[in-house]
Parts: C-alpha cells; sequence; structure tokens
C-alpha cells in the first residue's frame, strides 16, 4: 500500500538574515513598506510541499508516491529523487513552465518572508488520482487551486481517506470552497495562524470543525501541537531539538509523521509524538530535504523525549 502526496514541486532559495524583522519593519509605516535586508547566506534547496512530505515519509521506510506537476528545469531535482529512492512516475513535467519557486527570507527568530512564483504548480489539474496502485491514504497539501479542489473530489469518490492540508494555499479559497474540502476529509491538520484563519472564513469553531472529520491536528511550533478527535482534545508535547538552525519544511515533516501513524494505525497519542519528533530533526539542519536517520536511531530519539517505546 502506498501514500499518495499531491501538491508542490520546488526549488527553494533560502536566505538568512542575520537580525530581527521587527527590528526594521515599522509597524506604523507598514502601509509604505519599503525595507531592504542584507542576506549573506544563500542557499538553493530542493524542496515544495510534496516533495518535502515525500522524502519524510520515505526516511520512515514508507513508500509514497508524488503527484505534482513541474517545469523545464525539473531534471536536478528528478535525480535527487532517484538518488532518494522516491518515484516521479505521477511527476507531470511542463515544458513550457518553470518548477515553483519560493524565495524564503528567514530572520533570527525562525521568522519568514516568502515569494513564490507557483509556475506549473497552476497545471496539478492536469493529474489524476491514479486508482490502479492499491493507493491506501493520501494529502492534498498546497498546489495550485484547481488541482487542490479536483483531488479532494477524487479521493473521496475513491473511498481514500486523506489529509486536508490547505498550508499557505489558504488564501486561494473562500468559506464555502472550505468547508467543502473539510467535508470531503478525513483528517485536517493546521498550524495555529491556519486555524485562526479558517475559523474566520468557515464559520466554524476548531470543535466544531473536528466534529466533521476524525481528527483536527493543529500545530503549535514550540508548544508542540494539538489533536482534536472524538469529542477530546489531546496535548501533543514538542520534541526537543539538538540544534535549531531552520523552520522551513518542519511543517511537512511533522505531516508525514501524520501519514506514518495513520498508515501504521498508531493511536493518536503515539501519532502526534512522531510527528513532533520529525519536525524536531528536521529544525535541526538547514533546507528540507537534507536530514537523515535510521529506524534504530529515530526509535531511540522517540523513547529519549517521550519516555516510551514506539
Amino acid at each position: 500500500m502506498s501514500a499518495l502526496i499531491c501538491g508542490s514541486m520546488a526549488y527553494d532559495t533560502i536566505m538568512v538574515f542575520h537580525d530581527k524583522f521587527k527590528h526594521h519593519i515599522l509597524p506604523e509605516k507598514i502601509h509604505i513598506l519599503n525595507v531592504s535586508f542584507l542576506v549573506p547566506v544563500m542557499r538553493r534547496e530542493f524542496g515544495g510541499c510534496a516533495g518535502n512530505i515525500a522524502y519524510n515519509l520515505k526516511l520512515l521506510n514508507e513508500e509514497p508516491l508524488i503527484m505534482a506537476t513541474v517545469g523545464h528545469d525539473f531534471e536536478p531535482y528528478a535525480q535527487w529523487l532517484a538518488q532518494s529512492q522516491l518515484s516521479s512516475e505521477f511527476i507531470q513535467i511542463l515544458d513550457n513552465h518553470y518548477t515553483g519557486q519560493a524565495y524564503i527570507t528567514t530572520d533570527e527568530e525562525a521568522n519568514q518572508i516568502t515569494a513564490f512564483h507557483p509556475g506549473a504548480m497552476n497545471s496539478s489539474h492536469l493529474n489524476s488520482v491514479p486508482t490502479d496502485r492499491q493507493i491506501s491514504i493520501g494529502i492534498v497539501s498546497p498546489d495550485g487551486k484547481e488541482g487542490m479542489q479536483l483531488h479532494a473530489e477524487q479521493f473521496a469518490e475513491l473511498d481514500i481517506p486523506f489529509i486536508f492540508d490547505p498550508g499557505q494555499g489558504m488564501p486561494m479559497f473562500n468559506g464555502e470552497e472550505l468547508l467543502k474540502f473539510i467535508d470531503q476529509a478525513t483528517w485536517v491538520t493546521l498550524n495555529d495562524y491556519e486555524s485562526e484563519l479558517m475559523q474566520e472564513r468557515t464559520g466554524l469553531s476548531l470543535e466544531q470543525m473536528a466534529e466533521r472529520v476524525d481528527a483536527l491536528i493543529i500545530t503549535l511550533g514550540a508548544q508542540g501541537s494539538q489533536i482534536y478527535t472524538h469529542g477530546e482534545c489531546i496535548t501533543i508535547p514538542a520534541a526537543k531539538p539538538k540544534a535549531i538552525l531552520d523552520p522551513t519544511g518542519c511543517g511537512d515533516a511533522y505531516r508525514a509523521g501524520l501519514l506514518y501513524g495513520l498508515m501504521n494505525e498508531l493511536d493518536w497519542e503515539t501519532t502526534g509524538r512522531v510527528a513532533s519528533l520529525m519536525g524536531a530533526i528536521k529544525i535541526e539542519h538547514n533546507g528540507t530535504q537534507n536530514h537523515a536517520f535510521d529506524m534504530d536511531g529515530f526509535k531511540q530519539r522517540y523513547h529519549d523525549n517521550f519516555g516510551c517505546s514506539l
């Protein structure tokens, strides 16, 4: 059985600002914002939500399938996927487009300012959920608007349980559209900011949202996460990172942990802790796909963090 990861593939240009944004952005002048940040550190990494989630799920010894649209410049990324033993079977190359490009500036407090060029991602609706690959679970993560809507509909029609992960794609949808996603999805995952926006746009409280899905997962950064399921709220502690280098992609690593727990029928307390540890391991490394571990080492860190065995 496989997990189908629907979402963006992108090149991330990550720049590090050795100061705090708040020292340079004046709240009373936000209406005429014109700022420049010196970024002496810059890296170009493989990224995109689908690529990141799949990479992390592969580290957990699962077999993810990426479904995405990319551009004529994708070959270096394709080589990286092959090296990482990840399939490109359902990645469609569009010759007249660029692969998605994210330009991310991070300050000393792990705040981020991102500009994103979607490129080929806007044509993600050209892909369809395959019906002949024994897909047991899916995720609809940030992608082209039409693609996200189509793939959610296809998962629902095929009775394939899936996670709705709107992420930075949420501003594309109005309240009615978001409600439809919630009703189609089996699980919904949001960070704390996205959860506020979801409540505002749908008119539903977190508890009301949770009643419409099997679980609603809210990540809270260093404060851990909360899982609303079957009328209760389970608090998941944050795992302790050995260092804090780069928050980019931590949410995607967390979502891979959720998929792993669901695929292996773990309880929510365990699933949340696996996801939390995935995020902690990611933040210890620059870039979104530069970390690695073996399962024995992962299980030892799980025990060290949470005092129980995985």
